[in-house]
């Protein structure tokens, strides 16, 4: 910063206003501190700079790849973190390592915060340590104590994904459940009221899956080798709700025209133009945000009372849902 100094004329308490961003350097000032930067090659150290400060501002996220839902909220979590006057730490878990190991790489960072998206874990062990980080769970399996939790409003999704179909003339609507995934629970519970409230609880069929495209495309292959297909399916998620898709257009089922198709996150994967899903929309973006709000709340706010924050989830209407076929049943009645 001194040869930066030296060249733009100014003192080295003023080039460092500048790199900080403070106040105090007029625009052409500044215009010219990062023009000689440039010309020196200087780049600043933050690990350096980490280690005078008193804070880090810095948000740990633990997160896995698997699921497109999850990688979205990854990017929207850096422009709601940079809002908020954070920087943002990524560390991915994998099968290689456990959560105590990727939780302490994250704390040799010098996270003041850690965020998790989509985690299975039973729980955080460091939630609840005295002088343990801060905790915000997004979409969790289980929830700590000592910990922020965002979830959605999973009933609420299946409920409006069910209401659609049933407008359509559908009856005869089959489940894939998630398993043991994030959310599955609720996914399932909410089908199986909302079937219920339309008085059709005879026809409540639950399919054993998870959150792939195998697991999709195995329960369509189950489906086809029965006498008759359901006329709508609503997948686990997206990337199940695809294997269904796939195999059933292989083996010659039109959709939506023989059968309906209905997806869970509105992922990327949903929207393009040859899937054409309709999917149940969980907004990446708001979830990032109030995730890193509520862990500003607790490092900048000093709140201490743990926060339980449902977001409403919207069903995205798209080329895989359409009216319900009429199909023969084997006393001759016709069933929509």
């Amino acid at each position: 910063m001194s040869d930066i100094a030296a060249r733009v004329g100014v003192s080295q308490a003023l080039v460092s206003l500048v790199f900080r961003n403070q106040p105090g350097a007029s625009s052409d000032t500044r215009r010219r501190v990062f023009q000689a930067a440039e010309e020196l090659g200087y780049r600043p150290d933050t690990a350096a700079q980490l280690l005078r400060r008193t804070r880090s501002r810095q948000l740990g996220v633990l997160f896995t790849m698997r699921q497109p839902h999850d990688v979205g909220i990854v990017e929207a979590l850096y422009p709601a973190a940079r809002e908020h006057g954070y920087t943002l730490v990524l560390n991915a878990m994998v099968d290689t390592r456990d959560e105590r190991q990727a939780m302490d790489e994250l704390l040799g960072l010098r996270c003041e915060a850690i965020i998790t998206i989509g985690t299975t874990f039973e729980r955080h062990h460091l939630a609840t340590e005295v002088g343990g980080p801060s905790i915000v769970e997004i979409n969790p399996l289980t929830r700590a104590a000592g910990t922020d939790v965002v979830r959605t409003a999973e009933r609420n999704g299946m409920r409006q994904a069910v209401d659609h179909l049933v407008a359509q003339g559908h009856r005869a609507i089959a489940h894939i459940d998630g398993g043991a995934m994030p959310g599955a629970e609720e996914r399932r519970r909410g089908y199986r009221a909302a079937m219920r409230h339309h008085g059709l609880a005879d026809h409540i069929r639950v399919h054993p899956g998870d959150y792939t495209e195998e697991s999709g495309a195995r329960v369509a292959r189950d489906l086809l080798a029965r006498p008759e297909l359901p006329t709508a399916v609503i997948a686990g998620n997206d990337r199940c709700a695809h294997g269904l898709l796939g195999t059933f257009l292989r083996a010659g089922v039109s959709v939506p025209d023989d059968v309906s198709i209905v997806g869970y996150d509105d992922s990327q994967l949903a929207r393009l133009s040859f899937i054409d899903l309709t999917s149940v929309r969980q907004d990446a973006a708001e979830a990032a945000e109030v995730a890193v709000r509520a862990a500003a709340e607790r490092l900048d706010g000093g709140r201490t009372a743990d926060r339980d924050i449902v977001l409403d989830p919207t069903l995205v209407v798209r080329g895989s849902t359409g009216p319900a076929r009429t199909r023969s049943m084997p006393d001759g009645d016709l069933l929509r």
